[in-house]
C-alpha cells in the first residue's frame, strides 16, 4: 500500500467518519490484494477503499442501503470477472464474522466491480 492510500485510510479514521474497526479491516483487505500480487496504490484502490469504508459504516450504523437492480452492462461485466465476485462475496463474509456488518447483495455487485478493475491492472 502506497503512502497515499495509507494517509486515506488514516483520514477516514482521525475524522471519525469510520470505526477504528471498519478502518482496520479494510487495510486487512487491502494487505491481502497486494499480498496476491495486486497493484493497490491510491490510483488503483482509493475508490474501492473509500466505497467499502463508507459501506461497512452504513451498515454498522443501521443506515439504509440503497438497492438497485444491476443493469444489464454491469452483469455481463461481473460475468467476464467470476473470480472478482467470488472475492467480493468472501469479503462479505469476512465483513460479517469480523464487523458483523452483511453486504446486501448491491453493495457486493459494486465491491466485485471495484475488485474486476483492480485484477486489470499489471501485478507488482
Amino acid at each position: 500500500m502506497d503512502d497515499q492510500l495509507a494517509l486515506r485510510i488514516r483520514l477516514f479514521r482521525e475524522s471519525g467518519q469510520v470505526a477504528p474497526e471498519v478502518a482496520d479491516f479494510v487495510a486487512t483487505e487491502l494487505a491481502a490484494l497486494e499480498s496476491e500480487g495486486r497493484t493497490v496504490t491510491e490510483e488503483s484502490a482509493g475508490m474501492l477503499t473509500s466505497h467499502l469504508m463508507m459501506a461497512l459504516t452504513r451498515l454498522l450504523s443501521g443506515a439504509p442501503i440503497d438497492q438497485f437492480l444491476t443493469d444489464e452492462q454491469v452483469a455481463a461485466e461481473l460475468a467476464d470477472h467470476p473470480e472478482a465476485v467470488e472475492r467480493a462475496r468472501r469479503t462479505s463474509a469476512r465483513a460479517h464474522a469480523d464487523l458483523g456488518a452483511s453486504l446486501p447483495d448491491s453493495e457486493i455487485n459494486f465491491l466485485a466491480m471495484h475488485l474486476a478493475v483492480l485484477a486489470r491492472r499489471p501485478a507488482h
